[in-house]
């Protein structure tokens, strides 16, 4: 039975400890930033940054109200970014379907600039970042490694607050709507972020647009042209090769 990764966002603290547990366990380095005021850091996801807690104030009924989001790859239950990445190079990513990770491998750096983007633009949560030293595609990969071990992910091991919780997909989907159903008394607009679809479900007290612009899906479908152009590609090559 596959795994899956539930946050409850009502219990988050921005405390970054999840943020922090990920950069040291894939032993990433620091990002180059600078202060822009906002304690959100770095401004986005990048090839050293698996994980993001964001950051978003909203001015309401005149006060000032934060919302926290942990973002991070959402491990679709049938993730778009594998069927593109694979008509263009078999296995530059993979859906491991005993625990519901999607990965990348060292085959991901043979997509080009423009075959990354379309990868990229096919993900519907805007996750994969590219490695411009390697090509390769850099994202969560749901602690593969320690999942196979036995052992939670890094960011779930280490969270103080009960935000991030992990285990089997439907042990976390019913622990997902037993506690949207205690929140909803105090937040009636409270929901689940796709989850049926998803294999890292987010509980959001308010609309989803208040914590992150893809907190819940949002990405248009990729384009024909490019994904005609990214399928002919491999047949060029086969031919140039031949």
């Amino acid at each position: 039975m596959s795994k899956a990764i539930f946050i409850d966002t009502t219990r988050c603290t921005a405390c970054r400890g999840c943020q922090l547990a990920c950069k040291e366990w894939y032993e990433l380095p620091a990002n180059k930033t600078r202060q822009t005021g906002s304690h959100q850091n770095p401004p986005d996801l990048n090839p050293n940054n698996f994980k993001l807690v964001r950051f978003h104030e909203h001015m309401i009924d005149d006060r000032v109200v934060w919302y926290f989001f942990p973002d991070q790859c959402r491990h679709c239950v049938n993730p778009p970014c594998v069927d593109i990445a694979n008509m263009i190079v078999d296995g530059a990513l993979v859906h491991d379907e005993e625990t519901g990770a999607v990965l990348t491998t060292e085959k991901s750096s043979l997509l080009s600039a423009e075959d990354f983007q379309a990868v990229r633009d096919a993900c519907p949560y805007d996750i994969p970042r590219r490695d411009e030293q390697t090509g390769q595609v850099k994202k969560c990969v749901m602690c593969f490694d320690r999942i196979k071990a036995g052992m939670q992910p890094a960011c779930v091991k280490v969270c103080p607050t009960g935000t991030m919780n992990f285990g089997e997909r439907e042990e976390m989907l019913k622990l997902a709507r037993t506690r949207l159903e205690k929140v909803r008394k105090e937040h009636p607009r409270a929901m689940l972020a796709d989850p049926d679809d998803v294999s890292v479900i987010f509980l959001l007290a308010d609309d989803p647009e208040r914590y992150h612009e893809y907190s819940v899906a949002q990405a248009e479908p990729v384009s024909r042209k490019r994904l005609f152009a990214s399928l002919r590609r491999p047949v060029r090559a086969m031919t140039e090769n031949s």
